[in-house]
């Protein structure tokens, strides 16, 4: 299709009409399989989901989406290959290249992704780095259009830790697409100002706007869109607990937070969240601090308002056209 060939690494490498070509593409999909309409335009490909760090939405959207293009996908699972162990990069991608069409990969640094696609000879689709998010961006992308009509414009406040993968992310996908992006955290957790001056660059080109605020009740006045993910990303020590809950509980989401927004706004959020006792890490975390929840309330993610699993749904058809775009 239209991008074949092309790695899908970062949302840093593509145009923003290329990026809409994408939503609308998986718009297309969606459409296709609600009303079981066949669309394997991949038929008899092979695919690989190399993963350092264990899923649940990034596994089931590439295995169901590759299944309904046609393909077959091939698990590694993060003790199923040598990726760094008792073989290089460098050479896994040069196997792993000769054996399928393409590859997707879920881990740790960036770099690591980039060294699979320069060796690995076939499409190299990020499923989530330390650093970025990409195929995550494209299903909240497709997730607030199927909400509002439009991206250009929308006011997308990320409440928490914007230093990391979906910080930065949202950030990227907000500044290529016309909207208006705030990052609302304590100003240690800002995204890098190298990325931020980027972003700048892109924004001054599409009308976006980027802000940084400390405030939470100034920062999401007029939001169309509230966003928050947890508040230790996964590698990370136990040990950090304290402190991100310390610096990080002033930005939770709740209903106090929601109204402030205006009723207009919806929640988002890209999944798991810690938002009740249901979960091991959940009751440890009360036993420990004695919270019931974390970066959002119950009360907020179960609400109407809350279209966090539009969003889940909507990786299985953005990673669909991600895929048939690039084979």
């Amino acid at each position: 299709m239209f991008l074949k060939g092309r790695h899908f690494l970062t949302l840093l490498d593509f145009t923003p009409e290329e990026i809409v070509r994408l939503i609308d593409l998986a718009a297309d999909f969606k459409r296709q399989k609600k009303a079981g309409v066949p669309h394997r335009l991949c038929e008899g490909k092979t695919i690989a989901l190399v993963f350092e760090k264990t899923s649940t939405r990034t596994r089931c959207a590439f295995e169901v989406a590759a299944a309904d293009l046609g393909m077959r996908a091939v698990y590694l699972d993060p003790a199923g290959s040598q990726l760094g162990k008792k073989e290089s990069i460098a050479d896994t991608a040069q196997v792993l290249g000769r054996m399928f069409d393409g590859i997707e990969y879920r881990g740790f640094g960036q770099e690591r992704v980039e060294a699979l696609a320069r060796y690995a000879g076939v499409p190299v689709w990020n499923g989530l780095t330390n650093e970025y998010h990409p195929t995550q961006i494209l299903a909240d992308m497709l997730t607030i259009r199927e909400h509002f009509g439009e991206l250009s414009g929308k006011k997308l406040v990320y409440m928490g830790d914007a230093r990391y993968n979906m910080g930065n992310s949202l950030m990227i996908g907000c500044a290529k697409l016309g909207m208006r992006f705030v990052a609302c955290a304590p100003e240690s957790y800002f995204p890098a100002p190298a990325l931020v001056d980027a972003c700048r660059d892109i924004a001054r080109q599409t009308g976006a706007t980027l802000s940084f605020n400390t405030d939470p009740q100034h920062a999401v006045d007029g939001a169309d869109v509230i966003y928050t993910d947890v508040w230790v990303s996964m590698g990370e020590p136990d040990s950090v607990w304290e402190t991100r809950i310390r610096e990080l509980s002033p930005y939770q989401v709740n209903a106090a937070l929601m109204a402030r927004a205006g009723q207009q706004c919806r929640f988002m959020h890209c999944l798991p969240a810690f938002h009740d006792l249901e979960t091991e890490v959940g009751r440890a975390i009360y036993d420990r601090f004695g919270i019931s929840c974390m970066e959002v309330t119950d009360e907020v993610f179960r609400s109407e308002r809350s279209i966090v699993f539009d969003e889940a749904e909507n990786r299985m058809h953005t990673i669909k056209a991600v895929m048939a775009a690039t084979l």
